[in-house]
């Protein structure tokens, strides 16, 4: 319902989203009732009745309407919680009805109603008369929820003149028979001037459960004269028969075209032309057909993660099998290891995808926030989404909620000016918040883009040494001066409200988004706007990864993030006279030995190894002994006495049992960008 009203808001004469709004609150009203809450379903009448006149044209929707059902939504929500009986709750739903009811019927001229179809109910029921074929078939178990078919069949005939044909086929031998089962399903044929969505909410709590098909046979506007469809026309459009057992029935018959040909009405050419028409048609509609007919069933998200889980362990195991085939140096072991692991690629693949699942479920639900929040600051914004498409892992997804929220509502307190001060700046009243997502290789990119005032580096800057989180002497770019946001208890607000002002939150966002293995960068140009970029894995679960050793210890770095592995002589070092960096084809790339930043002990070889990766737009190398070659990388979680090393964002298991950490490529990438300012600075 608050989805629809959202889109309604923007298109107020869209009949569709009116009667999805009214089905919505017809449901709430019909299922408040049923299981006792009385009251529920008391107001919410109220608020239909108002959304059945808009449906009928009596009145026109307006902000008002549409602010009065979303506050009616969140106060359905609260009368459903434990405060549902309270005297707050009641008198605010009084309050409610009381500025809902100036739209009702007994007040239709008070200020404020909007009736644009002054037509009485007389004429309105002298419309042309629609006949529907209505095919009804129960699910077997819906006498087991409290709904009698015999009332529904009632509720129909009370819409007009209606014929009713029941049918008993599926009734099975006595023995079998179960007599809380359903096993009738009904014919209905109905003549009335009300429209299909009348129809439908006769069946609305039953909708998803049963069979219901409803197809108009005559609108008024066919011509009497013209014969009504064929006996095998009719038989075939309502599912009783299929094409081809007419076409078997109808080859008893002489066939038309040889009656015309022996009739020299027509000659063979032209029947022959005629035939492959009909032919083409019917494969074209076939296909369409096909493509249209998508099936899907819903599962259980435990389910899903147990799957993810025993693929996992399956990789594990397939990578055992590999190395086991491999020291054996047995053909026949080595040839299955390697089927095992196409499929166990295809079957981590297929696994992966089904929880993937599009970001636009998370974008639709900021609608709500975005308007709320602009209605209380007194602004004037909308929300544009772009790649709603774009699939991501459902874990993923659901811990990236909470961050979006606070970046969004940053947007709008922070960036989005007053309607009025943007109009001073010679922009349009009301600001725009574009979030977007699209995939970029094993990353999803995920942008927040405001058109407001930007963000001021001097201001920053300047708070950030008050705070001394910066030096009044230190040269800090940009990029680094952005970077202090996320500080806990950062806040450039003047005063703590409601939405900012308190320095919590940017800080959490950025702990979220490192626990998340992704980034987030921040690009302002003041007086025109802010980007927020999020750049995510697509899973947290399964990874490509790079197998390096040193010292005979094994590590991952995700191969994403890899751009080359180059060699590492004693005589690139004697040249390099100590500094951390090396000349690649002109390209000044500073690097890290891992040896040194984990405290590995044993003996350097003579050629070492770089594996330079690139993150965030920087690269950086990191000094191995030894590149094994690419891995399946199923990612375990470190306990909690390891949660907290800097470095190092998770382990996995090797084919023999050992235990390889897994890098985390942008902790470590941000200590070597320190250490390179830090030697630029020592050289000057």
């Amino acid at each position: 319902m608050e989805s629809s009203l959202l889109e309604l808001e923007e298109n107020k004469n869209d009949l569709e989203l009116i009667g999805k709004i009214f089905r919505a609150l017809h449901t709430i009203k019909g299922s408040g009732a049923m299981f006792g809450f009385d009251e529920i379903s008391a107001f919410t009448h109220e608020v239909e009745t108002i959304f059945d006149r808009i449906r009928d044209g009596k009145l026109k929707v307006n902000k008002e309407l549409i602010d009065l059902t979303l506050a009616a939504g969140d106060q359905v929500k609260k009368m459903f919680g434990s405060s549902a009986s309270s005297a707050g709750t009641k008198e605010n739903a009084e309050k409610l009805l009381i500025s809902f009811g100036k739209y009702l019927p007994s007040e239709q001229n008070a200020p404020g109603a909007e009736p644009v179809d002054q037509r009485g109910d007389q004429e309105i029921a002298q419309n042309e008369e629609i006949m529907y074929r209505i095919r009804f078939k129960p699910s077997e178990d819906i006498f087991k929820t409290g709904t009698n078919p015999i009332f529904l069949l009632e509720e129909l005939r009370a819409l007009g003149e209606c014929k009713i044909l029941g049918y008993m086929d599926e009734l099975p031998m006595l023995a079998e028979l179960d007599p809380e089962a359903c096993y009738v399903c009904w014919d209905i044929f109905l003549s009335t001037s009300q429209d299909e969505n009348a129809i439908k909410d006769v069946f609305i709590f039953i909708d998803d459960s049963s069979e219901l098909k409803i197809d108009v046979i005559d609108n008024g506007q066919i011509p009497e004269d013209i014969d009504y469809k064929k006996l095998g026309e009719i038989l075939i459009e309502r599912g009783d028969i299929s094409t081809e057992e007419l076409e078997e029935a109808l080859k008893k018959q002489k066939r038309i075209g040889d009656v015309l040909v022996e009739t020299g009405a027509a000659d063979d050419k032209k029947i022959i032309t005629a035939l492959a028409e009909q032919k083409h048609v019917r494969n074209m509609r076939e296909k369409r057909k096909e493509a249209d007919s998508q099936q899907s069933i819903r599962v259980s998200s435990d389910k899903l993660d147990r799957l993810v889980n025993l693929v996992g362990e399956m990789v594990t195991v397939k990578s055992l099998l590999s190395q086991t085939a491999r020291e054996r140096n047995d053909d026949k072991l080595i040839s299955i290891a390697e089927e095992v692991e196409h499929l166990t690629e295809e079957l981590r693949e297929n696994a992966m995808s089904i929880r993937m699942i599009p970001i636009g479920i998370t974008f639709n639900k900021f609608r709500r926030l975005v308007r709320d929040l602009s209605n209380e600051l007194g602004k004037e914004i909308r929300l544009v989404t772009e790649g709603a498409d774009t699939e991501l892992d459902k874990n993923v997804i659901e811990k990236l909620n909470d961050p979006l929220i606070h970046l969004i509502r940053n947007c709008i307190d922070h960036g989005i000016e007053l309607p009025e001060n943007r109009e001073a700046a010679g922009k349009d009243r009301t600001g725009t918040v574009h979030l977007s997502a699209e995939h970029s290789g094993a990353h999803v990119l995920i942008k927040i883009n405001d058109d407001g005032a930007g963000i001021d580096a001097e201001v920053i800057r300047e708070k950030a040494i008050e705070k001394g989180l910066i030096s009044p002497n230190e040269e800090s770019s940009e990029k680094e001066i952005f970077a202090q946001i996320f500080v806990p208890g950062f806040s450039t607000a003047v005063k703590v409200s409601n939405v900012s002002g308190r320095g919590v939150g940017m800080d959490v966002v950025k702990r979220t988004i490192d626990s998340l293995r992704g980034s987030i960068e921040i690009e302002s140009k003041k007086g025109v706007g802010t980007t927020i970029a999020l750049k995510l894995p697509l899973t947290l679960a399964i990874i490509e990864g790079l197998l390096i050793k040193i010292s005979g210890d094994p590590f991952i770095i995700p191969l994403t993030l890899v751009e080359e592995c180059i060699e590492l002589t004693r005589a690139d070092v004697v040249r390099m006279n100590g500094r951390h960096i090396v000349n690649v084809r002109d390209e000044l790339i500073p690097f890290i030995r891992l040896r040194e930043r984990f405290n590995i002990d044993g003996e350097q070889p003579e050629i070492e190894k770089i594996v330079i990766t690139k993150v965030e737009g920087f690269k950086v190398g990191f000094v191995v002994d030894e590149v094994i070659g690419e891995h399946q990388t199923v990612i375990k979680s470190l306990g909690r006495v390891y949660r907290d090393i800097e470095g190092v964002s998770g382990a996995t298991i090797l084919g023999d049992g050992s235990i390889a950490l897994i890098l985390d490529i942008s902790k470590l990438a941000y200590f070597a960008e320190v250490e390179e300012k830090q030697m630029v600075e020592s050289l000057a």
